[in-house]
């Protein structure tokens, strides 16, 4: 007869076991959602709302100005490309806005010799940035073209100084090392001038850049590489933006808008105080704040997605830069969720409450630890002899196998997608990404995302860097020798860096 404590420890083994492996057919399902509704829009919207010239006589006696906010720390491999791309935006009434955050390469010396920089002076009405400004720089090649430079604040402290600066109705907040489709402004802009003033935010789709050939700040040949990590990274932005934020956003769920591209009403971002700047997520935060504050007081809003704005990006080429990136974002996922805790199966905030948040915690709380954990309960209990083999063999399918399917899912939307998409050899190599990345890439992610959940659980702050190779770009060479910054604030007086912004919900 078993002793008391070797029943209580099966029975433990068998409810983990149980949670387990609803926790994964919980995720499997509401992917399987998603993918289906995605599927069905795309059938229904795939064609681009209106033909460029259409939307360029559309918007160009009613656009409203667009400040486009590039922050940039250490971005000396792909800083000239991807302002050149800024700059030759399709739009009406642009300007563009780079803020060094303090770079330690040789970002500022390329920017001043790439567009013929001098010392400028720029008004601000509110100061949102809590670092000091040690100048401001107007450039001679292109009057639209103004470059902040602050000591370094992170990304967050970096976007809100851009902010603070901004001559424009709209704000553009995109990476220093993205490139944008350059038509995408005046696609992103017609939820604005069509809408009846609730929009407050417009989001594009995140396209991976490692493999396409990049000339001049543009996307001229799209690719994939055959390299496995950045064919795996695809998959996962495909699913991602194909899927999760279409479908999202046809359900009124949406909780984020990219920080590599993203549209927003400047009023609404002044009076929430701009961007988190000690958050990890700090784009996941804004729009989840925004969506909250709106509610609060009662006020109409929509979050538009087009994913027929394309926004490309580089992606980590190394392990160590996918451990760091997936750990932060992880990290940050969590400070939002508990930071916003109350919005959890509240009603006052409709389906945000109802179900994002409930989705948000079943995939950023319980769903790493659940299939990791499911791991090696299926590794313990097959070598013990306590486990049907059956249940392995249902766990294995109901991670790997149907995550293959649905990455075969997503490249079919990717297909149906009227913007130009990769080759056919590269859409072979993607599927075989689809199998590949299932064996030891996905795991790999999940101990990332473990990783993140321990360092939040530890209070960790630090921002560790991801290795880039540039977009298309070579090596800019050693940092300038000699360069002084000066100690004067321009704008403001220095705060703690504790010191909250205003309007930022407890």
């Amino acid at each position: 007869m078993p002793a008391p404590f070797e029943v209580a420890g099966m029975a433990l083994y068998n409810a983990l076991v149980a949670f387990c492996v609803a926790t994964v057919i919980l995720r499997n399902g509401a992917a399987l959602i998603q993918l289906a509704v995605a599927l069905r829009a795309t059938m229904r919207e795939a064609r681009p709302t209106m033909d460029m010239f259409d939307l360029w006589q559309r918007t160009e006696a009613q656009a409203p100005r667009i400040s486009v906010i590039a922050p940039a720390f250490n971005e000396e491999l792909s800083i000239a490309q991807s302002i050149q791309s800024l700059l030759s935006l399709q739009y009406p009434d642009l300007e563009v806005i780079v803020v060094n955050d303090g770079s330690k390469d040789r970002t500022m010396e390329i920017l001043r010799e790439t567009f013929d920089l001098v010392p400028a002076e720029r008004a601000i009405d509110r100061a949102l940035h809590h670092t000091r400004v040690v100048g401001c720089y107007a450039s001679r090649k292109h009057d639209n073209l103004l470059v902040v430079d602050k000591e370094n604040g992170r990304k967050a402290d970096a976007t809100n100084a851009g902010i603070s600066y901004s001559s424009g109705d709209l704000i553009c907040v995109i990476d220093a090392d993205s490139v944008i489709d350059p038509e995408g402004l005046v696609r992103a802009v017609q939820p604005f001038i069509e809408g009846d003033g609730s929009v407050i935010a417009v989001g594009g789709s995140i396209r991976i850049a490692n493999g396409c050939t990049i000339k001049g700040g543009h996307v001229v040949k799209v690719g994939t590489g055959r390299e496995w990590l950045p064919l795996f990274q695809t998959l996962e932005y495909f699913r991602a933006f194909l899927a999760g934020r279409v479908a999202a956003s046809h359900g009124g769920i949406l909780l984020l808008i990219s920080g590599a591209f993203g549209l927003f009403r400047r009023d609404v971002l002044l009076e929430a105080g701009g961007y988190q700047h000690d958050s990890l997520g700090e784009d996941l935060e804004l729009l989840v704040r925004l969506q909250r504050i709106a509610r609060e007081n009662n006020r109409p809003h929509t979050i538009a997605y087009l994913p027929e704005i394309c926004c490309w990006t580089e992606a980590p080429f190394t392990i160590e830069g996918v451990r760091n990136q997936r750990t932060r974002w992880q990290q940050g996922g969590l400070q939002v969720f508990f930071k916003h805790r109350v919005m959890l199966f509240n009603k006052r905030y409709g389906r945000l409450g109802m179900i994002a948040f409930p989705l948000l915690a079943l995939e950023d709380l319980i769903g790493p630890i659940a299939e990791l954990l499911g791991y090696v309960l299926m590794v313990v209990g097959l070598a013990l002899g306590i486990l049907d083999p059956a249940v392995a063999v249902l766990y294995f399918l109901l991670t790997c196998l149907f995550g293959s399917l649905m990455s075969a899912g997503v490249l079919i939307i990717e297909e149906m997608q009227p913007r130009p998409v990769a080759g056919v050899a590269d859409f072979g190599w993607l599927l075989m990404a689809a199998v590949v990345e299932n064996f030891g890439y996905r795991q790999l992610i999940q101990w990332y995302r473990l990783r993140g959940v321990v360092h939040f659980l530890k209070k960790k702050t630090a921002w560790a860097a991801v290795p880039r190779a540039g977009l298309g770009g070579k090596p800019a060479g050693p940092p300038p020798k000699g360069v002084e910054r000066r100690k004067a604030d321009l704008t403001i007086d220095h705060r703690d860096p504790g010191d909250a912004p205003q309007g930022t919900p407890a």
